[in-house]
């Protein structure tokens, strides 16, 4: 099984392939394998963590939901953490006894890239595009839901050409709750109206359509540069709600990232 681990800023998701030879295969051709995501869940990013402590809540957790590590064969990780992606590779060596693959720019993949540094690229922006090329074609853009709100352009040409990176949701909820002394801590959620008749509906309104109408208009800023439109897939956070409400959304994808990771473990 290949253990695929999106390490994030805030929290860390955890992906468990399992691959299993389909039994339909004709007579005399070899059965293709089909993995098949059996276990997902997250866990926090800690970047003071030691290997032991990654390991402990690892193997709790797994031991919780009935997984049994010694099944791990492989691990891959994309880590935006840098404390945390040689701890993570420790790890790796205990539970499979190879090294796993860490996921960079040099990494060989099926991408190109027409990007000034590619690696300042995060390793979780790569395993959205991989994912995004594959599943939905190219041209395509990724919407990022995470600590910082990520849209990835990938060109016509299946290049990957930048992006745009913004304040999350969370982040912007945080400072405006910090630095205004008679806002308390409000619940993200989207709310039924746009005008809010209460203070807790009115700051909703402004954090999830506020970021909903930001997104729809980066993305038709990013249409009129390339020239063309393109689909666009959103994963993560409040990506789901956020379909229905979006403009330019077409896609809801909440495991790009891992399957990106699958993908990229696959072509090595």
């Amino acid at each position: 099984m290949l253990l695929a681990v999106d390490v994030g800023n805030t929290q860390t998701v955890l992906g468990l392939y399992e691959y299993v030879a389909d039994k339909k295969a004709e007579a005399g051709k070899r059965a293709t394998v089909e993995p098949k995501l059996i276990f997902k869940s997250r866990i926090a990013s800690a970047a003071t963590d030691s290997t032991d402590e990654i390991l402990l809540k690892l193997t709790g957790l797994f031991s919780l939901n009935g997984v049994d590590t010694s099944a791990i064969s492989a691990v891959a990780v994309a880590s935006v953490v840098p404390s945390l992606t040689e701890q993570w590779q420790e790890v790796a060596l205990t539970l499979t006894d190879t090294k796993p693959l860490i996921l960079t720019s040099s990494t060989p993949t099926d991408l190109s890239y027409r990007y000034s540094n590619p690696a300042e690229i995060g390793a979780d922006r790569i395993a959205d595009a991989v994912a995004a090329i594959h599943l939905y074609g190219a041209p395509v853009l990724v919407v990022d839901f995470g600590t910082a709100t990520n849209i990835e352009v990938i060109d016509k040409e299946g290049a990957f050409v930048g992006g745009i990176i913004a304040p999350g949701l969370a982040i912007s909820a945080d400072a405006l709750f910090a630095a205004a002394a008679r806002l308390s801590n409000i619940a993200i959620e989207i709310p039924e109206k746009i005008i809010g008749s209460s203070t807790k509906g009115a700051v909703q309104t402004g954090l999830t359509y506020g970021e909903i109408d930001r997104i729809d208009g980066l993305v038709r800023r990013v249409f009129s540069e390339l020239g063309y439109e393109a689909s666009v897939v959103a994963t993560g956070g409040l990506s789901h709600r956020v379909l229905e409400l979006s403009g330019t959304i077409t896609h809801v994808n909440d495991d790009l990232t891992l399957e990106g990771l699958r993908l990229i473990y696959e072509q090595q």
